[in-house]
């Protein structure tokens, strides 16, 4: 998971700065509690995409660095996320698509995948309650202290990152009275997994976002920039650059939400 804390600043920058869409486009309001802990979700899903590159689960070892936040149990996730997208590619590709061994950066990699998985995330979250609730919120936290935080979530291992997404779980439900939007939920879910492309597509591997719309032949079409221009993963411009630019960014989202710091914002823009 090179691109890692690039793609969990992404998912945490998408939510605050789109924060008007939910009001606009779903009819949500959110309070500065309920913003935090949907951009803690999107930032996690953000890296759900990458959960189709599995390794070995019984020594906990390879995979993406997203696998292993839970240790065996997600390497196990991984291995049949990873499984499921081969199966996907293997039965819907071309031949100018061309043979492969795994499934990383296919199924999981389109925006068909955001979709779906952000409203099933709703539907289920809407028809059985608390359990999924609580289910998502541990699991997308943890993903987020894996992705925000890599190098100590690195250090102190799986089971602390573990112990984190709990608390933060417990908190988050002690301090949303009504429970969590079902709704917006699965929005901040989606999202996450559509920057999460959005971020790979800068990159010369690409992502083949438009599958299963026809390409060229190809149903597997893979978006990328081109190789000069392109984003090497954990290059120097990734981490010395981007990353700082995205928290900058992060900043100023978070800082518009809040009255008094907007007010602020609005003297440093250039008036007309």
């Amino acid at each position: 998971m090179v691109m890692g804390p690039t793609h969990a600043l992404t998912g945490a920058l998408a939510w605050p700065a789109a924060a008007g869409l939910t009001t606009t486009l779903l009819h949500r309001t959110q309070t500065p509690v309920e913003l935090a802990i949907y951009t803690a979700v999107c930032a996690g899903a953000a890296l759900l995409p990458d959960m189709d590159c599995s390794g070995k689960v019984m020594t906990n070892r390879g995979g993406a660095t997203v696998a292993r936040t839970f240790g065996v149990f997600s390497l196990f996730l991984a291995e049949c996320i990873e499984k499921l997208a081969l199966a996907v590619y293997l039965v819907s590709h071309t031949r100018k698509d061309g043979k492969r061994r795994n499934g990383h950066r296919t199924f999981t990699h389109t925006w068909v995948f955001a979709a779906l998985l952000g409203f099933g995330v709703a539907k289920l979250a809407a028809r059985f309650g608390d359990p999924v609730l609580i289910g998502v919120l541990f699991f997308t936290v943890g993903l987020a202290v894996r992705g925000l935080m890599a190098d100590w979530a690195r250090r102190s291992g799986w089971l602390l990152t573990t112990l984190v997404g709990v608390s933060a779980t417990i908190l988050a439900l002690q301090v949303l009275p009504e429970g969590v939007d079902p709704v917006l939920l699965g929005a901040s879910i989606g999202v996450g997994c559509l920057v999460h492309t959005l971020g790979d597509m800068i990159t010369r591997a690409g992502c083949p976002v438009l599958w299963p719309v026809p390409i060229a032949g190809q149903l597997w079409f893979e978006f990328a920039l081109p190789d000069p221009i392109a984003v090497r993963a954990g290059g120097r411009f990734e981490t010395a650059a981007l990353r700082p630019l995205l928290t900058l960014a992060l900043l100023a989202a978070v800082a518009w939400q809040v009255p008094t710091l907007r007010g602020h914002l609005i003297d440093f823009l250039p008036r007309s």
